[in-house]
């Protein structure tokens, strides 16, 4: 017989330690496996591996991360297909400086995205601007271009 022939048997698991629980426990008693003296004995000793002895610990000492912000981030502004039907009339041309000038958008803004939010009927012809797949397949339906 070799010790890998030996069948597994289910369900052991054994209880843990009851550490400091009297010399009834068969676990030490008065020591309880810390050994005799010292730090490490006593009760409220940090065996972190952040504990430096008393000292205030290194990821203290060092300033803190306050994150970091992308200075030339451009944010788009969303518009959806049914404020396009809303505001344009059919045949139009739906660009940056269209939408600036109806105030859609911000004078101020980097970039536009249509999305495909609600329903477009009219025929209107997008330039410049990044289009969604979804408002892609909905303005192209209603007979509309983009460039």
């Amino acid at each position: 017989m070799y010790l890998e022939n030996i069948p597994k048997r289910n369900n052991r698991t054994m209880k843990g330690k009851r550490i400091g629980r009297g010399y009834g426990s068969g676990v030490g008693g008065h020591t309880v496996g810390r050994g005799s003296k010292g730090q490490k004995s006593r009760t409220g000793h940090k065996s972190l591996v952040f504990f430096e002895g008393g000292n205030v610990a290194f990821f203290r000492r060092m300033p803190k991360y306050k994150g970091f912000n992308q200075s030339r981030k451009i944010e788009n502004d969303a518009v959806n297909v049914n404020t396009l039907e809303k505001e344009f009339k059919a045949g139009e041309i739906v660009s940056v400086e269209t939408l600036k000038e109806k105030g859609i958008i911000k004078k101020n803004s980097q970039g536009v995205k249509i999305l495909g939010k609600g329903e477009i009927k009219i025929k209107i012809n997008i330039d410049g601007v990044a289009v969604s797949a979804a408002a892609k397949e909905k303005i192209m339906k209603a007979g509309g271009t983009i460039k």
